[in-house]
Order: C-alpha cells, then structure tokens, then sequence
C-alpha cells in the first residue's frame, strides 16, 4: 500500500509562453513577484525558469491558504503578465484536502488539479 501524504503542501507550475518582443518586459514582472513572495510567511520556495519565450514559475506553499494569500499579493503583477503571455497551464500539486480548497477559486485559471496519493518530503 503506497505512503499517504501527511503535510498540506500545495505546488503550483504555470508555464506562459511570452510575446517574442516582451521577454525582458516579462523577466522585469517577474522580479517585482518574487520581491512581494519574499515576504510571504506561507511561501516554501518561489522561482522564474526561462527556456526562450517560455516561462515557469516554481512555487511551493505551506497549505492551500497560503497558495491564495500569494495569489491575491501578486494578482495586479499575475493581470500585467497575462497581458504580455498566455498562460498555457496552471498545474496546481497536493493533498486532496488542500486542492479541494482551491478547486473554485482558481476554476478562472483554468487549473489542473494533480492529488498526490504517494511520496514523502524532507
């Protein structure tokens, strides 16, 4: 029988693909982000991945709360991005007690929902 997850961790992947011409533009939103992240007690790990025109955030939080108390912190930079790149995909990582709190208010985003039913953290 596999191991059941026993902490409250939510991840998040988006993934934009960015306007050729708004790369540096979208590199600057970014920044401002993972300023406001900084100071989010609920935040694990926050991240920018640049492959071309292509962006990934890695983004780790303490529960489901968490994860929407950076949202609302970052949502005028989130507006900005969307203007200059498509989100592409909003993978949202956890426990199913946790995803079931984020399930409506993220149904916007379009999110996929990943329960995790094994695996362990250190």
């Amino acid at each position: 029988m596999p191991t059941l997850p026993s902490d409250s961790v939510c991840s998040l992947a988006p993934v934009f693909a960015i306007q050729p011409d708004q790369v540096e533009a979208f590199k600057r939103l970014g920044e401002a982000m993972l300023q406001r992240t900084q100071s989010e007690p609920g935040c694990l790990y926050y991240g920018f991945c640049y492959d071309g025109a292509t962006a990934r955030c890695r983004e780790g939080y303490r529960d489901a709360q968490a994860l929407l108390a950076h949202l609302d912190n970052v949502g005028d930079l989130l507006e900005q991005a969307q203007a200059i790149a498509t989100l592409e995909r909003f993978e949202v990582f956890g426990a199913a007690d946790q995803l079931e709190q984020l399930r409506e208010p993220l149904a916007a985003l379009n999110a996929r929902f990943f329960v995790m039913t094994e695996g362990f953290r250190r």
